[in-house]
């Protein structure tokens, strides 16, 4: 989806995206999944220019959910070391946080003007479920028929064992 990154914008795709999971089942992804892609629309509502608009992918593959985010600004973000953040800091952990709590993340340009910066979680095995109780009914058991013991009979006129023959002509 294709949006301006406002922070009035950023909560309906949190929104967005926790319905998508919710849709594949995926309910254990939906925290670290929205704070993620909360934590990459701050950095292109903070940091991108000339523009705030960006593109958010989600794309499930096997075992892996992708969530990324393409702007318009072709610098690329750091990764700021956390001794050298102050202690107090509003700003400088986002990244951080993101690469905390994901299986990769990283980032690479996208054109000319842009990038896209993205983050991986995995997907957990599917659980096997059990097939439905019935409720189980007194049963009468029957003895089991047998088939009649037929005789081989053989007919004079035919050979026992008859080659196969098609009905097709020719």
């Amino acid at each position: 989806m294709e949006l301006q990154a406002l922070p009035s914008r950023i909560g309906q795709v949190r929104r967005i995206v926790s319905a998508q999971l919710r849709y594949w089942h995926l309910d254990a992804l939906i925290d670290r999944a929205s704070l993620g892609v909360t934590e990459l629309l701050s950095n292109v509502h903070r940091h991108a220019q000339p523009d705030k608009t960006c593109t958010v992918e989600i794309e499930l593959l096997l075992d892996r959910l992708t969530v990324s985010v393409r702007d318009h600004d072709p610098r690329m973000p750091v990764l700021e070391d956390p001794r050298d953040i102050a202690p107090l800091a509003t700003c400088g952990r986002g990244l951080a946080m993101v690469a905390a709590m994901s299986e990769s993340w990283g980032v690479r340009p996208d054109g000319e003007s842009g990038k896209v910066v993205w983050f991986t979680l995995p997907t957990p095995a599917p659980a096997v479920a059990a097939p439905p109780r019935r409720a189980r009914r007194a049963v009468q058991e029957k003895p089991a028929r047998r088939f009649a013991e037929v005789a081989h009979v053989t007919d004079a006129l035919r050979p026992e064992h008859a080659p196969a023959r098609s009905a097709v002509a020719g």
